[in-house]
């Protein structure tokens, strides 16, 4: 797989599996929660959004759907061509957090799931922030969907999960973003799935066996779970426009 930007790290459940992570982002958010929070901090209707890292983009269409033009940015070329063959007129390109290929003030909005931004004392996520700032017009909104680790069902796996860490801690994460400036809100909402197969493929896809076979052990049959998510939301200052 040729990668041409240094700071991206595949991900091992899109990038590995794009049909099954199809599933998961079916599943996510049943009764529209977390869409609701999101267009109350940066309503994008008749807006300019970037969805940064948007995979195999499965959100583009819905985007689209309010939006006056939507971009996708991914770094991963295994997923560009799903992304390009989503309807809804995105103009998708490679390109990564640290190298966006927009022009400087153009978007109004940029929305990130769970995507570059996991700051820890060994990722620093300064480059991409200040890269994000600089296609954000003046007054623009950030958004960036992060995993609540204490809320929810999907908390308690985390927290099982050795695979967790390189999410990073969320006590440094929160003091990151508050450090910056951002607002922080908790949605919970929650995964369903058409089946209990589906569920279980998806937790295999997100979890070691070890934590898998437990919860379906204690919860068999289960199509359901409780999902916490952090939003991380960021302004860029109006004063650089004079405003």
């Amino acid at each position: 797989m040729d990668n041409n930007f240094p700071d991206f790290t595949p991900a091992p459940n899109q990038g590995g599996n794009p049909a099954r992570y199809e599933l998961e982002n079916a599943a996510i958010d049943p009764e529209g929660v977390l869409w609701e929070r999101l267009r109350r901090l940066a309503d994008w209707t008749g807006k300019r959004i970037l969805d940064l890292g948007c995979g195999s983009g499965f959100w583009i269409e819905r985007y689209a759907a309010q939006a006056a033009k939507v971009f996708g940015v991914e770094p991963d070329p295994r997923l560009l061509p799903l992304a390009r063959a989503r309807a809804g007129g995105a103009i998708v390109q490679a390109g990564s957090a640290e190298h966006i290929p927009l022009p400087d003030a153009s978007v109004d909005m940029v929305h990130a799931r769970f995507a570059y931004f996991f700051p820890s004392t060994s990722n620093d996520c300064s480059a991409g922030l200040a890269e994000v700032l600089r296609v954000l017009k003046p007054g623009g909104s950030l958004v960036v969907i992060d995993n609540d680790h204490h809320n929810g069902e999907f908390a308690q796996l985390l927290a099982a999960s050795h695979w967790a860490t390189s999410q990073g801690e969320e006590n440094y994460i929160r003091d990151w973003w508050a450090q910056r400036g951002a607002q922080r809100h908790e949605v919970l909402s929650a995964w369903r799935f058409d089946s209990a197969a589906d569920c279980e493929s998806v937790l295999r896809l997100e979890f070691p066996a070890a934590v898998v076979d437990n919860w379906v052990r204690l919860h068999p049959e289960r199509r359901e779970l409780s999902y916490g998510y952090v939003l991380y939301h960021l302004r860029r200052p109006r004063a650089e426009a004079g405003f």
